[in-house]
């Protein structure tokens, strides 16, 4: 029987993430219990799949019939502390369990009568159900995402109830402890808001689609045609790293998860032509970091801020292709760069697959995500994009040679599991911080914040920026994909929409620097685990990674300056396509710029002056007008012009005394 096979190899704690992430690794089940944890998740998926494509149900209880789910997965799969049983659900886990089956089940079945019979007038037992479900949600929280997020909810409750007694600009009239509960449990805009609709359709759906599409072997083809592709450059392996990472990245969309899937085969092969360890270690990182602002998926946080925005979700995919092509052509400039001054080779060609027998073999597998694309391209819903992703996943594993990774019913059954496996820790995130954005909203926090940002900085962008950088870092710190997002876009995105800021790129400015703390010291969770497979120091290859990244750093600034970046703009037909052009030239050579001044390095080391002009170079860059833009290009010649003919003459001395000797 399928499940009892599966209950035998059901390990939900397969990747690093959720020792990270979640701080305690998730348990491992076998036997009857590992049956009904089987059964169950396959409920879950099989639950999403159904109300999102033939049922018709209100929105409340659909989100009350996952949460619930959730809330009793979460005690079965996740241990309360390191310490606890990783193989047995304990007494108190089934507690906590029964308290969360009972908060969501009440919610389900008494919604109707709080708002119909009782007219919105809630009595005693309404909401005790009410208090013990965020509190339980709350300890839910804690377990798989860790305690950055409910010590933030707290907080938030703390200054729902006791307003009066904030100075300042903190201060405000109060709430109720009553109806403090009724907004956050009884109504669509906490707990049940929107934030958790989005992860009960599009996310959990797409999560599925990244389960079926790895079940057909694409993470394979993906590996593989990175080394067909990039093997045999120069520093080839880290080429390679860079290219699968952001492959990967497409499916899971968290830095840790995607370390774990591809370090583990990238970070030996980078030590193997002579890259240090911590070096092979922040490529990784900061590669696979990049996978979160990868479209079309963007670590689910794409369908989150098209629901902030009120905008398509196919304008925020078509808004992240070029920051992703610069983020990523930074990192390999960077990497070619490094590899250059180091004298590194690529891989023998003896060891790289041929890319044509790669995309006869397994080609096929890149179809659900052209058909994905296509489908949003055309204007069709996110979830009719998800469900064809998944139907084209299980078409082409067929047209496949590999056997072993035809998606039959056994398979099926295997990738709905591990689906709404993946589902839980982005469910939850969303559901608790929905208590956040309620209390954001209820208090006018988000406003006031905006307001005096704008006022310390003096009301100029640039200091604006820098603070909000600084904010969104600080705030995403531990935190996955989804969650981050969700607090950086309610707490710091504000602040630049009212100082003018295109309301696009405000938000992926803040989201860019969410994403970034995960190489970040002190808290860089991607370079930590990154370090952990490459033996390396953990704060050496953090601030490794920083390195390798600041062109990253300085690309949400370009973005914000010439939102063209993100297809914003005011011009229409060829007028458009020409400024997106613009922007997106000057955008490279400024990213170029940086990393030769980052790196010291061209054909040859680089001079102080040398780095200083191509420093300059690369700011003039940012600002999107012709005159600044064309005195950076200029200054970017002017150093070339002195550097490539010294570089000439330097190696070609080098070479002599080589022959010489």
């Amino acid at each position: 029987m399928i499940f009892k096979k599966k209950a035998k190899e059901l390990d939900v704690a397969k990747t690093l993430e959720n020792d990270k992430e979640a701080g305690g690794a998730t348990r491992t089940f076998t036997g009857k219990t590992g049956f009904i944890i089987s059964v169950l998740l396959f409920a879950l998926a099989f639950f999403s799949v159904y109300v999102n494509s033939l049922m018709n149900i209100q929105e409340i209880y659909r989100n009350a019939i996952f949460l619930t789910f959730i809330l009793v997965l979460t005690f079965f799969l996740y241990p309360a502390t390191k310490k606890s049983s990783k193989t047995k659900i304990t007494v108190a886990d089934y507690i906590w369990a029964a308290f969360g089956f009972a908060g969501g089940a009440y919610i389900l079945l008494n919604y109707s009568t709080i708002h119909n019979v009782k007219f919105s007038e809630p009595t005693l037992i309404d909401y005790v159900f009410a208090f013990i479900t965020i509190a339980v949600l709350l300890e839910v929280s804690r377990r798989t995402i860790g305690l950055f997020i409910p010590i933030l909810s707290a907080i938030a409750l703390f200054f729902a109830l006791f307003g009066p007694w904030f100075p300042g600009m903190f201060g405000h009239a109060g709430f109720s402890f009553e109806r403090l509960l009724y907004r956050l449990y009884m109504t669509t805009e906490g707990i049940f808001g929107m934030t958790f609709s989005i992860a009960t359709t599009y996310i959990v759906i797409f999560i599925l689609f990244g389960a079926f599409l790895n079940a057909s072997g694409a993470t394979r083809l993906f590996n593989d045609l990175a080394l067909s592709i990039a093997g045999q450059r120069r520093g080839g392996p880290a080429q390679v790293a860079v290219l699968s990472s952001s492959l990967t990245g497409m499916l899971s969309g968290s830095a840790v998860a995607n370390v774990a899937t591809t370090g583990t085969f990238t970070i030996p092969l980078m030590k193997s032509i002579g890259l240090k360890p911590r070096f092979a270690a922040a490529v990784e990182a900061t590669a696979s970091t990049g996978g979160m602002i990868m479209p079309p998926i963007m670590g689910a946080a794409a369908f989150i801020m098209a629901g902030f925005l009120g905008v398509g979700y196919n304008v925020i995919v078509l808004a992240a292709i070029i920051p992703a092509v610069l983020y990523y052509a930074a990192l390999i400039i960077a990497i070619d760069l490094e590899a250059k001054k180091q004298g590194l080779k690529g891989i023998s060609k003896d060891n790289i697959p041929n890319v044509i027998e790669v995309i006869k073999a397994r080609g096929v597998l890149i179809l659900p995500i052209l058909i994905v694309i296509g489908t949003l391209m055309m204007g069709f819903t996110a979830l009719l994009a998800g469900f064809s992703g998944i139907f084209a996943c299980i078409a082409a594993s067929w047209l496949t040679k590999d056997k072993e990774f035809r998606i039959g019913i056994k398979a099926t059954v295997n990738a709905l599991i591990e689906g709404a496996r993946g589902a839980i820790q982005v469910a939850v995130a969303c559901a608790t911080v929905g208590i956040i954005i309620a209390v954001i909203t209820m208090t006018g926090l988000g406003s006031t914040l905006a307001y005096n940002i704008i006022q310390i900085s003096g009301n100029n962008l640039a200091i604006i920026l820098v603070l909000v950088m600084i904010t969104s870092i600080v705030l995403s710190m531990g935190l996955p994909s989804t969650a981050l997002y969700i607090v950086v876009a309610v707490a710091a995105a504000p602040a630049l929409i009212e100082a003018g800021v295109n309301p696009v790129a405000a938000h992926f400015f803040v989201f860019w620097f969410g994403a970034l703390s995960n190489i970040t010291p002190p808290v860089a969770l991607a370079s930590y685990t990154a370090a952990g497979i490459a033996r390396a120091d953990a704060m050496q290859t953090s601030w490794t990674a920083v390195k390798l990244c600041l062109p990253g750093f300085l690309l949400p600034f370009m973005i914000v300056y010439n939102p063209a970046l993100v297809m914003q703009t005011d011009a229409a037909g060829l007028d458009a396509i020409l400024q997106i052009a613009f922007a997106f030239t000057t955008s490279i050579l400024g990213v170029f710029a940086l990393a030769t001044a980052v790196f010291n390095f061209f054909t040859t080391g680089m001079n102080m002056m040398e780095r200083l002009l191509m420093g300059v170079a690369s700011i003039l860059l940012i600002i999107p007008e012709l005159i600044s833009s064309a005195i950076g290009l200029a200054l970017i010649i002017l150093v070339l012009g002195i550097h490539i003919p010294r570089g000439k003459k330097a190696n070609a001395e080098v070479n002599n005394l080589s022959v010489e000797r």
